[in-house]
């Protein structure tokens, strides 16, 4: 099958994904559309840079999620940015496969994973120079991107803004900086700023911008788009704390010939269990704690630790490190929800939890 120039106009890439084949096999009359926008009520797919149309969905994505038969978890559904097979322009009958995904574990007592974008390229982690920056919620957001397949570029807006210190920003930020990860300040609304993020959203791309609420995102995509689109609102004096401007995901095509999600803000960044804690940007920590005397050590007061040695030096920022242990925690305890869930469908004993998760029981010998 050969996609027709609008499908490519929204993301398609040039092949067919071997993994498709199936699903398109299995429903001949089906064409492929990308969804574009989600609801609580259903889906808007697109076959082009036009305007979307509302389709229905299969039955059991509509069911309240839970673990009865035939409930398909949240992770299973599609999320804007899937590829997914439509009947007669109105119906839903297959997702195919993602070649990414980028989640995060949703609020509450019981473990589900909600998933914020499928098939994206690059992920555009969006942090004011205002009250809004913190180095620690970057490595947060980084931990969540970087294991999801998709590339994460830090962006750091209103650097126009009086006061505003990008060269601080890049400083506070240089561990990530090192892994690979690069970060990009710009203002906002000036076209000429945004084109330094033309390396990322080349026509066929497609990316996601996440971030805090009043993060500038809504200010970001109406200016990529050349049009106010998205609503925006100030800030709070007070807190730098936004309102969420944004209510919906919805991916739109950009005049680069690039694809963009903007998404909501995110107040609560949970772990799924899935990530490796090396990829919040912390692979430094994980390599120095390689070099402590204990492989049970804990960094605290243990002889030989070679990450005291380190923070003791000046070599390795403190905060860094609590972070590292804190997020490193919840990694753990989300794995063992997540083996927890996947017994009870299976019906078998949770396997024990993997000792990789757990950033201070790697290193050395005992």
């Amino acid at each position: 099958m050969n996609p027709a120039p609008d499908l490519q106009a929204i993301g398609w890439r040039a092949g067919i994904d071997p993994r498709w084949q199936d699903a398109m096999a299995a429903h001949p009359q089906a064409r492929p559309a990308r969804v574009v926008e989600q609801h609580r009520s259903g889906y808007v797919v697109a076959t082009g840079p036009g305007d979307g149309v509302a389709v229905e969905s299969l039955p059991e994505w509509q069911r309240p999620v839970g673990y009865r038969k035939g409930t398909v978890a949240p992770e299973d559904r599609p999320a804007v940015g899937d590829w997914v097979l439509v009947e007669d322009g109105k119906r839903i009958v297959a997702l195919l496969p993602r070649r990414s995904a980028i989640k995060r574990a949703a609020a509450g007592e019981h473990y589900r994973q909600q998933l914020i974008a499928a098939n994206v390229d690059v992920a555009f982690v969006v942090c004011g120079l205002d009250g809004d920056f913190n180095p620690r919620r970057i490595e947060r957001y980084l931990l969540l991107v970087q294991g999801s397949g998709a590339q994460p570029v830090v962006v750091l807006t209103k650097a126009d803004l009086p006061g505003a210190d990008p060269a601080a920003a890049r400083a506070a930020l240089a561990a990530i900086g090192e892994l690979g990860v690069p970060a990009v300040a710009v203002n906002a609304r000036d076209p000429a700023a945004v084109q330094a993020l033309s390396p990322w959203l080349r026509p066929g791309d497609t990316a996601v911008l996440v971030g805090s609420s009043g993060a500038g995102k809504s200010t970001l995509t109406n200016t990529l788009l050349g049009v106010d689109r998205m609503k925006t609102a100030a800030v709070r004096e007070h807190d730098a704390r936004g309102r969420h401007t944004t209510t919906h995901r919805a991916l739109l095509p950009l005049p680069s010939g690039a694809c963009l999600i903007d998404t909501p803000g995110m107040r609560e960044l949970k772990p799924t269990g899935e990530e490796e804690i090396a990829d919040g940007g912390f692979a430094d920590i994980e390599a120095l704690a390689a070099e402590c005397r204990f492989r049970d050590c804990a960094h605290g007061r243990e002889p030989g630790c070679a990450v005291r040695a380190a923070i003791a030096r000046g070599e390795l920022d403190e905060g860094r490190f609590l972070n590292y242990l804190k997020l490193g925690g919840e990694v753990a305890a989300a794995s063992g929800r997540l083996a927890s869930r996947l017994a009870d469908r299976q019906g078998a004993k949770p396997p024990p939890r993997a000792p990789s998760k757990r950033p201070g029981d790697r290193t050395g010998k005992r």
